[in-house]
């Protein structure tokens, strides 16, 4: 038989052998017979291979903790990451403590040196009140100042210098502006007489710097202290305009409020108004040059009435006058009167003992 004429029976037995499993077809002879009984033992046997049901919840729970697993991975992996990104930031921020103790001491050119300035504007970032704020600038700028004297011990390259100076003008600016401000808005002569010693002060320590600096920086030098000259002018300035209605000309510049000029009208409510002394003025009528009359003009026909201030000389060639007892104050307080305690009786007690002397008291 060949190919096709056994794939057409095989293909009609199968048809055949799923009609008998549906129930459909009946069969009619004992091939049929055989088949289907092969078909209810191959049932049989799936029923009996077919797990139990305690090992279908084994197998339900192992799925199950497989699952949690799988979910549980990026929840710890979240966690790992978390934890690593918090110790780099405590990482971060113990090195950057480190790093900004060692930068306390460094100088202008110094690899350190902007890590120290990073810290003050910090500083500053954290400060609210505007006259901490002024003082703060100052403080920066008089450690400059310190920072170029060792720079000139040291004998530092001339860019270092540079920075120094630069860095000393900046919160020298910021500093007074602040300061004038509040002085313009608040008065303070006080504050004022403190910020001018203190350019004064200033102005020295660099003058003594300048011959010991490279020749390049000189000028750096002079014109940091011409800015300080510039300082103490504004200052008085300033000071001289605070018993004034107008203080301020409105406008400002690289030291703050610039003072008004022309003439002072005083301001009665100004804390700092100090009315000058009144002083007579001569009478018109006096000629220049000549001396001022006193309260009695001298005249020869005038009685003097004044008191004598020494003993009358007695006239001579007469009598003396009389002496007219002169009455003493009569309202003096009367004066005190001493009373004497008389002294308490002496006690004599003879002796208790035959041959010792007696016992006297008082």
């Amino acid at each position: 038989m060949g190919v096709p004429g056994w794939f057409a029976r095989e293909r009609a037995d199968g048809d055949r052998f799923a009609d008998l499993v549906d129930g459909t077809e009946s069969p009619d002879d004992d091939e049929f017979a055989h088949e289907l009984a092969l078909v209810g033992g191959l049932r049989e046997l799936g029923a009996g291979g077919a797990p139990d049901a305690e090992t279908r919840q084994r197998i339900r729970d192992e799925i199950a903790g497989r699952l949690a697993e799988a979910e549980a991975a990026p929840k710890r992996r979240g966690h790992a990451v978390a934890n690593l990104a918090a110790a780099a930031v405590a990482l971060v921020l113990a090195l950057g403590g480190i790093t900004l103790l060692l930068s306390k001491d460094a100088l202008p050119g110094d690899p350190l040196y902007g890590i120290k300035r990073a810290g003050e504007s910090a500083a500053l970032g954290l400060t609210f009140d505007e006259q901490d704020k002024a003082k703060k600038h100052l403080e920066f700028a008089a450690n400059r100042v310190g920072e170029l004297d060792e720079l000139t011990r040291q004998g530092a390259p001339t860019d270092a210098y540079f920075t120094g100076l630069a860095d000393f003008e900046t919160d020298l600016r910021a500093g007074v502006s602040r300061l004038t401000a509040l002085v313009t808005d608040q008065g303070g002569q006080t504050r004022l007489a403190e910020l001018r010693a203190w350019a004064r002060q200033q102005s020295d320590r660099l003058g003594l710097q300048v011959d010991q600096a490279p020749a390049e920086a000189r000028d750096k030098f002079a014109a940091a202290r011409v800015l300080l000259d510039k300082v103490q002018e504004r200052t008085t300035d300033l000071g001289s305009r605070l018993v004034c209605y107008t203080i301020t000309t409105g406008s400002s510049d690289e030291l703050g409020a610039v003072p008004a000029v022309g003439d002072c009208v005083r301001d009665p409510d100004s804390p700092h108004a100090v009315l000058p002394p009144v002083t007579s003025p001569p009478p018109s009528s006096a000629p220049t040059g000549s001396p001022a009359p006193t309260s009695v003009p001298p005249s020869s026909s005038a009685v003097d009435t004044a008191a004598p201030t020494g003993p009358i000389a007695p006239p001579t060639g007469g009598t003396p006058p009389p002496v007219v007892p002169v009455p003493g104050p009569t309202n003096l307080p009367p004066l005190p009167t001493t009373t004497t305690t008389p002294k308490p009786p002496l006690i004599s007690i003879p002796p208790l003992i035959p041959g010792l002397p007696p016992i006297t008291i008082g």
